[in-house]
């Protein structure tokens, strides 16, 4: 658990955070690929919430006394099977609560990275993957929003924001 200032408060089992709707540690990553587009993965159909649903290339929460870009670049080899350069560009705080009683109550640290190599999932935490425009993107969150996560839908006008004016990753 942590503070509004990310300040550490204690530890809590994930699913106990997410039941009580404590405020907790999260990450974020946007991968992007030389084209500029964008890799989403399509959550894994088991998953204890949002499962079937596109988010961003990958999120979870570091592990008691691990670093933030520890957990990050740990957690995106054990989902998609690779490792790159990870940048943190920014943070934020929202909270969303799910039909099953469950609550996101994250303070999100958010990573970009660079990559155009092979992908290998891991089928527990992910059901598919694909990179777009970000163009596009933006329409299928506007057609079909129901098809993506909700902090995706959140954090996706920041990390466009952010894209606009980075010309590395376009």
């Amino acid at each position: 658990m942590v503070d509004e200032h990310d300040n550490a408060l204690g530890v809590m089992d994930k699913m106990e955070a997410h039941q009580k709707g404590l405020i907790h540690r999260a990450f974020s990553i946007f991968v992007f690929n030389s084209r500029g587009e964008m890799l989403i993965q399509q959550r894994a159909l088991g998953k204890y919430h949002s499962a079937g649903l596109w988010s961003n290339s990958c999120c979870s929460h570091p592990l008691p006394g691990e670093e933030v870009k520890e957990a990050a670049t740990r957690r995106l080899n054990e989902e998609l099977g690779f490792e790159t350069f990870l940048e943190k560009i920014f943070d934020f705080i929202y909270q969303v609560s799910f039909e099953n009683g469950l609550v996101e109550n994250e303070f999100d640290h958010v990573f970009v990275g660079h990559y155009d190599g092979s992908i290998k999932i891991n089928s527990e935490e992910v059901n598919d993957y694909a990179f777009k425009p970000m163009e596009q993107i933006r329409q299928e969150l506007k057609d079909k929003p129901e098809n993506y996560t909700e902090w995706f839908k959140i954090s996706f006008p920041k990390i466009e924001t952010w894209w606009k004016q980075h010309s590395a990753y376009k």
